[in-house]
C-alpha cells in the first residue's frame, strides 16, 4: 500500500477516535450496559456499525444531501429523542433495584447500539459533513481505500466501546453503593438530557 493510503487511515483513526471518544448518549448506555456485561461494548459497537453502514453506502453514491433534510433530521430528532429518554429512565430506576447475579441478553446491547446511533440526528449531520470529506478521500484510493477505511473506522468504534464497558464490568467490585447510585443516576440523565436536547434542538 503506498504512504498516502497510510496517511489517509492514519487521520482516519485520529477522526473516528475524536468522535467516538466524546461523552454522550452511546457513552452513558455502554456504562449502563457494561456494569452487568463485559463484552456490551463490542456489541453496542456493531450495532451502531450497523447503522453506519447503509450511510456510508448512500454517502457513497452522492445522497449526502438527504440526511440533512429538515423533514428527516425532525423525525429522526423526535424519535430518537423519546427513546432516550425512555432508555434513561429505564436506567434510573434498574439501578435502584438489587443485583440478581444474572447479565442482562447480550442482544440487548446491540439492539441499543442501533437505537443510541439511528435516534442521534447529530450523527447523520456528522456523515453528511465530516463523513463525506472523509469517503472523499478513501475513494481517491479505489475500492481498496474504502474498505479498508470503513474497517478502520468500525474497528475504532467497537475497540473503545468495548475499552468501555471491559473497564466498568472488571472494576464494579471497587464501587460502593453510593458510587453506583452516582455513576448510573449520571448515566441515566446524561441519556434524558440528550433525549430532550436533540427533541428540542432540531426545530431550533
Amino acid at each position: 500500500m503506498s504512504q498516502n493510503l497510510w496517511l489517509f487511515l492514519l487521520s482516519a483513526v485520529g477522526i473516528s477516535l475524536s468522535g467516538v471518544m466524546l461523552p454522550g448518549p452511546l457513552t452513558a448506555a455502554t456504562i449502563a450496559r457494561g456494569y452487568n456485561h463485559k463484552n456490551a461494548g463490542a456489541l453496542i459497537g456493531i450495532g451502531h456499525g450497523l447503522v453506519e453502514l447503509p450511510i456510508i453506502a448512500l454517502v457513497y453514491f452522492g445522497f449526502a444531501s438527504y440526511l440533512t433534510i429538515p423533514l428527516v433530521k425532525q423525525v429522526t430528532g423526535v424519535a430518537g429523542g423519546l427513546l432516550l429518554i425512555v432508555m434513561g429512565l429505564l436506567v434510573f430506576f434498574t439501578f435502584k433495584k438489587p443485583e440478581t447475579g444474572s447479565a442482562p441478553s447480550p442482544y440487548g446491547s446491540l439492539v441499543t447500539g442501533i437505537v443510541m446511533t439511528g435516534g442521534n440526528p447529530y450523527f447523520f449531520l456528522w456523515w453528511a459533513t465530516i463523513g463525506v470529506a472523509l469517503i472523499a478521500g478513501a475513494v481517491a484510493f479505489g475500492v481498496l481505500g474504502i474498505v479498508l477505511f470503513v474497517i478502520v473506522h468500525w474497528s475504532c468504534d467497537i475497540a473503545w466501546s468495548e475499552i468501555v464497558s471491559v473497564t466498568v464490568f472488571k472494576t464494579k467490585h471497587l464501587w460502593t453503593p453510593g458510587v453506583q447510585k452516582v455513576i448510573f443516576g449520571i448515566c441515566a440523565l446524561v441519556l434524558i438530557g440528550f433525549g430532550i436536547w436533540f427533541g428540542i434542538s432540531v426545530f431550533l
